[in-house]
């Protein structure tokens, strides 16, 4: 009897062996997106006396150790929209020739070797100098808050709040056309408007819509892009 049970105790073992054996896997390895650049050069709304620029930024790191490549992109608009050039580089610098007499605005994105892109950099503004130009327009606007698309702005009172800059001269003295109201083309509320921010009274349930030109002591102005935000 006690070398029966002992044979039914060698034949079942490899069965327990086998189920313990199949029930092991091997972790899913998950890609994750780059770390978000810092632009370096050129500084914000710097005059390039030359249209050959060598543009910098930090290195981005990539939590799965893939290589990592940049996408360099550029517009007329600081929305980024439309994309006029876009070049691709492995380092965190690269001369560029661009347009003179011209206001560009940039980021740079870092992406991993399996095309994962990570967050965009904040944009940021440079002048090219023209042959013989004495004076160029402003920068456009920059938006402070409430934030473009903002959902949930209490009702009562708001303040606009936004950033001008000129590249001829940083010291100029800008002043702002401030256009705002609930349509998608917003009304004029101020101009030869001297300061930064305009306080508004705002409704609940409501959208509304604002927009800022800048003008330089020659009158060379800039059209800002409509920006908005909704009420709770």
């Amino acid at each position: 009897m006690r070398k029966l049970i002992k044979t039914i105790t060698l034949f079942s073992l490899p069965l327990f062996v086998a189920c313990g054996g199949g029930s092991s896997k091997t972790p899913e390895v998950v890609n994750e997106a780059p770390s978000k650049v810092n632009l370096v050069y050129p500084t914000p709304n710097l005059l390039c006396i030359d249209n050959t620029i060598a543009f910098n930024w930090s290195d981005a790191t990539d939590p799965n150790n893939d290589n990592i490549s940049y996408k360099v992109e550029f517009s007329s608009s600081r929305s980024m929209a439309p994309i006029t050039k876009t070049e691709t580089v492995n380092t965190s610098t690269k001369s560029i020739v661009l347009a003179k007499g011209t206001a560009y605005y940039w980021r740079v994105t870092a992406i991993d070797a399996k095309g994962l892109a990570g967050e965009a950099s904040d944009v940021s503004a440079f002048y090219t100098k023209g042959d013989g130009v004495a004076n160029s327009a402003p920068f456009i606007a920059e938006i402070v808050s409430p934030a473009d698309e903002k959902a949930d702005v209490a009702a009562g009172d708001v303040t606009l709040t936004w950033k001008g800059a000129d590249s001829n001269d940083a010291t100029n003295t800008l002043k702002y056309e401030v256009f705002f109201s609930e349509d998608t083309d917003p009304a004029s509320i101020e101009t030869n408007y001297s300061e930064t921010t305009r306080k508004v009274t705002v409704t609940s349930g409501k959208t509304y819509y604002w927009k800022i030109n800048t003008i330089d002591p020659s009158n060379a102005k800039s059209i800002g892009q409509v920006w908005s935000f909704k009420v709770n």
